[in-house]
């Protein structure tokens, strides 16, 4: 019998020794298929899904690899049954085939007849084919490209299109490398900045090809590691009018900058269209918030997406797209499109909706890997615990459930605790984040530092990350605002208060503002402080699971252990 660190069985489910030798390599290789569902300190539980598996074929994992990574490190036999079943499952991905017929247009083809007569006779799906053409291609309505992925998605047959794209309005993007000489940059003109040596970095390429290749799809890669110039990457290669969809104002002025200074793109050639401002230029960038504004029933922004000849479409922080963009992308499915994250995990279980609309994960880098080649700096997680005073705790005991998570995560009692833990870090730059407004205004006046919420204007908001960013500003007190698309480089301590519940991907993403690469080399610090025995201790363990799957250890301290500020 082998001694692998998996035991595999029959309900899905993959049980890994968290503690054995081969535990980190057999995790990267289950990360590609399986999903991590629990990770507590010595066997963390994955699961095999559908989607899961689906999304491994689409981006070349076949079914003989997932089988070898199970074969290879199960500590037991594994079950004949399961076995066939995944088989099975991955050959179900590309039997239906979306192609643009020269005569017909758009069509769906298959070599499996019995399929296609399925679908074609599914109530939800029959309306969105024409006539047959024979026993193995039928008409599909072009409206209906996107709508018919997503049944056929629920009918347990989702299929490859490879019916192409609009190359869109042709415009020329090139990205400004400079390769690294070994000698001093070259000053330029009078005035200007000199050049810093930089290149797209292997895994950046890599993706960047992996999606074109693919038409359209989902590149995941950790926070720090560079979307924004996989994005720049991808509009080189289209060399089209883009639109870039984004979280936020100050992420529209972030991509901005970065576009500018790593593309061939001018100030003029570059529009923001957020609440503020209306522009339209080759490459646009537009927040979600302006697009899915609704006016007497409509969505009036909706024009900027599909009145104009976009040859690419970029989606930041794919997981956080909201109903009316996905409803709106069903109709484009002949652009392409390329949605960026540090998570596929989505609370509200749209998953497959990514996977149908947007496209297939086409690049997935762990996140411990990038840190290994240097790319993100490592970073040391940290839950501690502290104790409810007994009027407290009592007061949490009789409360209705709906107010039990608020009590017990923004009690007082973690006010010196957060205090504390900014004296360990002097001269670091500090984040303090959390979910309720009082508790933030209290933490900020504790530790005499600014506060940034929502209701913070986009000018405040910039100036307070300017002054962070240089050095000016010591301790940030944040709210969720900064979960996205914030680039604070100097970052290397977080300290979260309280969270949205059992969030997985918010952990990640506060996480991430920690991740960009330190000068000296030093580790990030991320804190979570959390009431023990109560909501906030089970929904931290909930929270921890995306990045316990990425490889990321927590260890557990006790607030008394702490030496007092």
């Amino acid at each position: 019998m082998a001694d692998g660190p998996l035991i595999v069985q029959s309900d899905k489910t993959v049980l890994l020794e968290v503690d054995h030798s081969q535990a980190t390599e057999a995790r990267h290789a289950l990360a590609s298929f399986a999903e991590l569902e629990r990770a507590p300190e010595h066997v963390h539980t994955y699961r095999i899904t559908n989607l899961g598996l689906w999304n491994a074929r689409a981006a070349g994992v076949d079914a003989e690899r997932v089988l070898d990574v199970l074969l290879t490190y199960s500590r037991y036999p594994v079950p004949h049954a399961l076995l066939l079943d995944i088989d099975d499952t991955m050959s179900r991905y590309g039997r239906l085939r979306l192609e643009n017929d020269p005569v017909h247009g758009l069509v769906m083809r298959t070599d499996d007849y019995p399929v296609l007569e399925e679908v074609l006779h599914a109530k939800k799906t029959a309306e969105m084919f024409g006539p047959r053409i024979n026993g193995e291609t039928v008409v599909v309505h072009t409206a209906s490209r996107g709508q018919l992925k997503q049944q056929l998605l629920k009918l347990g047959w989702p299929a490859e299109d490879l019916a192409g794209y609009v190359d869109g309005t042709p415009y020329p993007i090139g990205l400004t490398e400079v390769p690294d000489t070994g000698e001093a940059p070259d000053a330029g003109p009078a005035g200007a900045q000199p050049a810093e040596p930089w290149r797209l970095r292997p895994y950046q390429r890599l993706a960047v090809e992996n999606f074109w290749a693919g038409g359209s799809g989902v590149v995941v890669l950790p926070c720090g590691a560079g979307k924004t110039l996989v994005g720049a990457g991808a509009m080189a290669t289209a060399n089209a009018t883009t639109l870039i969809l984004v979280t936020n104002t100050v992420s529209a002025r972030q991509w901005k900058a970065e576009l500018l200074k790593r593309t061939t793109l001018t100030e003029a050639e570059i529009g923001e269209y957020s609440g503020s401002v209306k522009e339209v230029r080759p490459v646009t960038i537009a927040t979600y918030q302006v697009l899915t504004l609704k006016r007497g029933g409509l969505y009036p922004h909706l024009e900027l997406v599909n009145g104009h000849d976009w040859g690419l479409i970029i989606y930041d922080e794919v997981h956080l797209l909201p109903a009316p963009i996905f409803r709106m992308t069903a109709d484009l499915q002949a652009r392409r499109r390329l949605g960026l994250t540090a998570t596929l995990v989505r609370e509200d279980g749209r998953e497959s909706e990514v996977f149908s609309l947007i496209g297939p994960k086409r690049y997935d880098a762990p996140w411990k890997d990038i840190e290994a080649q240097g790319y993100i700096a490592p970073a040391e997680c940290i839950e501690v615990r502290v104790d409810l005073p007994r009027d407290e705790r009592i007061a949490y005991a009789m409360a209705e459930d709906a107010d039990k998570y608020r009590l017990c995560s923004s009690s007082d009692i973690k006010l010196p605790v957060v205090r504390s833990l900014v004296a360990r870090h002097p001269g670091e730059q500090v984040l303090v984040i959390g979910q309720y407004l009082d508790q933030l205004a209290e933490l900020g006046e504790l530790l005499e530092a600014p506060v940034l919420t929502g209701a913070t204007s986009v000018a405040e908001r910039q100036r307070l990350f300017g002054e962070f960013r240089e050095g000016r500003i010591g301790v940030l007190v944040v709210s969720k605002v900064a979960n996205f698309s914030i680039d604070l480089p100097e970052a290397s301590v977080a300290i979260q208060v309280s969270g949205s519940y059992g969030s997985r991907q918010e952990e990640a993403q506060r996480l991430g503002r920690l991740l960009r690469p330190k000068e000296d080399g030093k580790s990030a610090h991320f804190y979570t402080v959390v009431s023990r025995d109560t909501l906030d201790q089970e929904y931290a363990q909930k929270r921890q699971r995306f990045l316990a799957e990425q490889g990321y250890s927590y260890t557990i301290l006790d607030a008394g252990d702490l030496t007092p500020s």
